[in-house]
């Protein structure tokens, strides 16, 4: 029962934290430096995300060819760039990665 309660105090807090950004709506104004930087949230948050997946082999940073992941996502990053088409982005990261692992 312990568990409920906790998932329910834990959905009641992330609520609340969601909601005050919803309510502060036009009552508060952020600091025009703050809003500025604002644009670069996304792509710092995405960084953090994908940059340990691929460049991090077993816990240890590994830049060389032992990195199967790095080179599929130096690929991905390749076609992103040229073609700007999310699946087949998705499509030749994946293909590039089986291949790079298979050899």
């Amino acid at each position: 029962m312990n568990l409920w309660w906790l998932m329910l105090v834990c959905g009641v807090v992330t609520f609340c934290i969601r909601y005050s950004f919803i309510a502060a709506e036009g009552h508060y104004q952020p600091p025009t430096w703050f809003r500025r930087l604002l644009p670069f949230v996304p792509i710092a948050a995405l960084t953090a995300l994908v940059a340990p997946e691929l460049l991090l082999v077993h816990g240890e940073m590994v830049l060389g060819g032992g990195n199967p992941r790095l080179w599929a996502g130096v690929v991905a990053i390749v076609v992103a760039a040229f073609w700007r088409n999310t699946l087949l982005t998705i499509g030749c990261g994946f293909v590039a990665l089986l291949v790079l692992q298979t050899i």
